[in-house]
């Protein structure tokens, strides 16, 4: 959604601006149907630094409507929002695009304005990011601290559970993660991270957390980030892959690129044409077949249609 401000059109392939495809500039059509990409999530953000010259809630608007402008041009790409949505569209030839937003604090602490953005379309809220909200406090950034979720969080969590707006758990402190999870009645999801069984960083999170994610019935995507993988190629992503199957078993891994999210993503899977090489990847490291699918795709289709 960046790109709007650069002239970028999601229908149109791309080179990116940046030396190693960094920061932006990640994702179109043209290189999604390269890559065999059938969905692809794409991720809301605003800056709580410039809420108060925008409105963060407005931001999300604005690129709900950029994306909203995209898709009435074309039939190659649709919006969705369950899994059967995704099959749908698939059996057309169609992608399909889902939205999940970034922070609560996008929400100005509005319950309404989550309940809008749902209507909308919206299928997943991170409820932390790089900073502190009402929801709760960040694993790293302004205002971390220990403790857990507030009791906003709290309400927020319910009430996402009765929009059937999937809670994801990226970025949000140890603790937060934790209360949530012994308090969720539906699948969770952490959008994008890495494991500290694969790699030791601060982004990255325990075994614990990930049974807790798997007790619920949710899953986790693999970040495409080498600084916190712990190394650049796609053996790194493979690692943090199969160290998920190897402790929660094969219902709980999927990607969680990150891509467009202001990293650097490891070499081979700069774009989305890359993803097959990562299929060759996981065959070379003799996963089977059954998992790979449910890495690739059967995971995340089953939480979207269970909540």
């Amino acid at each position: 959604m960046w790109g709007r401000w650069l002239g970028y059109d999601l229908l149109v392939r791309h080179t990116p601006p940046l030396p190693k495809k960094a920061l932006f500039g990640h994702v179109d059509l043209p290189r999604m149907r390269d890559g065999g990409v059938g969905a692809q999530f794409f991720g809301l953000v605003s800056l709580p630094v410039l809420g108060r010259v925008r409105g963060l809630a407005r931001a999300i608007d604005e690129q709900i409507d950029v994306l909203d402008e995209t898709l009435g041009r074309t039939q190659a790409i649709r919006l969705a929002h369950t899994g059967a949505d995704v099959e749908t569209a698939h059996k057309t030839g169609a992608a399909s695009a889902l939205l999940g937003i970034e922070g609560a604090h996008a929400l100005e602490g509005d319950m309404a304005n989550l309940e809008r953005f749902a209507r909308r379309g919206v299928r997943y809220l991170g409820l932390l990011h790089f900073s502190a909200n009402e929801a709760g406090y960040p694993a790293y950034g302004r205002g971390a601290r220990d403790e857990g979720l507030t009791t906003w969080g709290r309400a927020l969590v319910r009430r996402c559970e009765e929009l059937g707006v999937i809670v994801d758990l990226a970025h949000i402190n140890r603790r937060g993660f934790l209360d949530v999870c012994s308090m969720a009645k539906r699948p969770v999801i952490v959008s994008h991270t890495g494991v500290l069984g694969a790699f030791q960083h601060w982004r990255n999170i325990d075994d614990d957390q990930l049974r807790a994610v798997a007790n619920l019935g949710g899953c986790v995507g693999v970040i495409f980030c080498p600084r916190y993988l712990g190394g650049d190629g796609i053996d790194a992503v493979v690692k943090h892959l199969a160290h998920i199957v190897d402790v929660v078993g094969e219902d709980c891994p999927a990607l969680g690129s990150d891509w467009d999210g202001f990293i650097v993503p490891t070499r081979e899977l700069a774009d989305p044409a890359g993803l097959p090489l990562l299929t060759a990847a996981l065959l070379r490291a003799k996963m089977p077949v059954r998992v790979i699918a449910k890495i690739l795709r059967g995971n995340v289709l089953r939480v979207l249609d269970a909540t």
